[in-house]
């Protein structure tokens, strides 16, 4: 599948990438090439393999989401000791721009 230049100015668009008019013609011919050997992966017969999910034999481990326990005095204590509150919480300084 042959790519053209305004394919791979769109591509560039849509990537929000600035290319050279050397740049496009060099991404045209690769895209196309990878184009052209995705094309020859589609005809090969897999009809016949299984498929294939995760091949490590390792599974994800989950555990319930629950709060560790904690000393009652312990939390009362930081709250009591840090100086900003709100409600039954303490207060941080916001992580992201513009929050407080």
């Amino acid at each position: 599948m042959k790519l053209s230049q305004k394919d791979v100015e769109h591509i560039a668009k849509l990537a929000a990438i600035d290319l050279t008019a050397d740049e496009k013609k060099k991404f045209a011919k690769q895209l196309s090439a990878i184009l052209d050997y995705v094309e020859q992966l589609k005809e090969v017969d897999t009809s016949k393999v299984a498929p294939t999910f995760q091949v490590t034999g390792l599974e994800d481990v989950s555990r319930a989401d629950e709060s560790a326990t904690k000393d009652p005095l312990v939390s009362q204590s930081i709250k009591d000791n840090w100086p900003e509150h709100q409600d039954n919480l303490i207060k941080v300084r916001g992580v992201f721009e513009g929050e407080e």
